[in-house]
């Protein structure tokens, strides 16, 4: 039974340099309401109305919906009573009153596309906030009543150095929010930066420096690391991130949605059109074998801080996951990427940086 919704708003004012995901810069009204129409639709389609632990409004600019639309989507679901309902903004939609009413309507978790907090940095990547404003609406949610806010921060931009991003992560630091992502940046088919490759680009020991020396200066000041990407101060980590580490089933509503319900994994159709008319059935459509099940159960559980729990692979999965991965463990403990726990094994700082290395063995 899935406990958890993923809602993908594909709009964008406009495109971001780096970004590969499917969204479309658009503010044209009618089509925002005849797509949210259509999710609706969708939703009342296929939601089985079980209380969710987790809901997730992402992007693209989810801001971007005026504030009924986003009160008629969260109308769609039941909740459980210590519910975690997520919607991503971004610093140059919204204001005071807007953030009030998503506090309102029940949303109680915000994730600021923030990036960076330097200027030309923002400019070069084709942000269109300012640093201010993204300190602004930090403080304006406080006022609005979040008190749990994560902010989205990339490393390996272009003309970034070490000392400008740390930098980035105390100011996020000094304004007290519960719960800090980083990315590394990485360009790929369909952004604007894979044609137009950007100068004075960290490389990779660059970008592995930024790294680490986040985990450093993250843990200091009381974050826990997680997850690969992810810290959170006592008690603020993603529970819905956490539901698809964990590798637990969830609903994927919108163009270009993922989802795994009853054992399949599933993708919504990514035109808008296609999805408007076709809501009802999927792009693509997978029933995991038990060998695909137990590859996945091991990569998503390596992203996590305190990794894999041995016995419970043991039992869900009838195998001694010691014997059958000697070899690999052997070499990646041995050489301090892997570390073994109580429950099992993870992943050490510098195997997180190499992790896809690592991962890619187990399949």
């Amino acid at each position: 039974m899935a406990q958890s919704a993923y809602i993908h708003i594909p709009f964008c004012k406009s495109k971001c340099k780096y970004c590969s995901f499917v969204s479309y810069a658009t503010e044209n009204y009618e089509q925002k309401k005849q797509y949210v129409n259509s999710l609706i639709k969708e939703i009342q389609h296929f939601y089985k109305n079980e209380p969710l632990k987790t809901l997730y409004l992402g992007g693209g600019t989810p801001s971007l919906l005026n504030i009924e639309e986003i009160k008629k989507i969260f109308k769609c679901f039941n909740f459980e009573n210590n519910y975690e309902a997520t919607i991503e903004i971004n610093p140059e939609t919204v204001d005071f009153d807007y953030l009030k009413d998503l506090k309102e309507i029940g949303l109680n978790r915000l994730s600021i596309g923030v990036q960076s907090f330097n200027d030309k940095i923002l400019k070069n990547i084709g942000r269109i906030h300012s640093a201010q404003k993204a300190e602004e609406i930090i403080v304006l949610a406080q006022k609005a009543g979040f008190k749990n806010i994560s902010t989205d921060f990339i490393y390996g931009l272009p003309n970034q150095t070490l000392e400008y991003f740390i930098s980035d992560l105390k100011t996020a630091i000094n304004h007290k929010v519960q719960h800090i992502s980083l990315y590394g940046l990485k360009i790929e088919e369909n952004c604007y930066f894979y044609s137009h490759l950007p100068e004075n680009l960290p490389d990779d020991d660059n970008q592995a420096d930024m790294y680490i020396s986040a985990i450093e200066t993250l843990e200091r000041h009381g974050y826990n690391h997680y997850e690969i990407s992810n810290f959170a101060l006592d008690s603020y980590e993603s529970k819905h991130n956490l539901n698809y580490w964990n590798d637990a089933e969830y609903y994927g509503f919108g163009a270009a949605a993922h989802g795994y319900i009853d054992g399949k994994r599933y993708a919504n159709f990514k035109d808008l059109k296609t999805y408007s008319t076709n809501f009802k059935n999927k792009e693509e459509e997978v029933t995991l074998s038990t060998k695909e099940q137990l590859e996945e159960t091991i990569f998503l559980g390596f992203r996590k801080g305190t990794g894999i729990d041995v016995k419970k692979i043991n039992k869900k999965f009838q195998i001694d996951f010691e014997k059958k991965y000697k070899n690999i463990l052997i070499k990646y403990t041995n050489s301090n990427h892997l570390i073994k726990t109580p429950n099992g094994y993870k992943l050490s700082n510098e195997g997180f940086l190499v992790s896809n290395v690592i991962l890619s063995e187990f399949l």
